[in-house]
């Protein structure tokens, strides 16, 4: 009786740890055949359902990018936003597009948000793209 229990107890732990040892991921993926456009209050969402995936291409100023709109699988926060950033170091005004934390300065609290969002996908009307 001691030995079924301990098969068992055993089995259990071999289970549980291939269970906690998986791979987890979100893989980049498309559905073709549909789309249209939804609005509630101050958010719209738009889909593009139904038209085949372009791959990457470029030429010039252009590019033509494949899955979701706004930023783009290509559009990361890097060394070529943070140039762009550099450009505006202790500057004030309103409207500058470095002012990543609203006060019509750019400095320190501005470097903050910006290293918040280094390496990850622009975020939505990205003012440094």
């Amino acid at each position: 009786m001691k030995i079924r229990m301990f098969g068992y107890i055993l089995i259990l732990v071999i289970t549980l740890a291939s269970i906690c040892s998986a791979d987890y991921k979100i893989v980049w993926s498309s559905i073709d055949g549909g789309g249209g456009r939804s609005v509630g209050g101050q958010y719209i969402l738009t889909g593009t359902i139904g038209q085949p995936d372009a791959a990457y291409s470029n030429s010039g100023n252009y590019q033509v990018l494949g899955g979701f709109w706004p930023g783009g699988a290509l559009c990361f926060v890097d060394f070529v936003d943070f140039s762009k950033f550099a450009l505006y170091w202790m500057e004030s005004g309103s409207g500058l597009p470095a002012d990543l934390f609203p006060d019509d300065l750019i400095n320190s609290d501005d470097l903050i948000e910006f290293v918040n969002l280094w390496l990850c996908t622009c975020p939505y009307n990205w003012p440094l793209k």
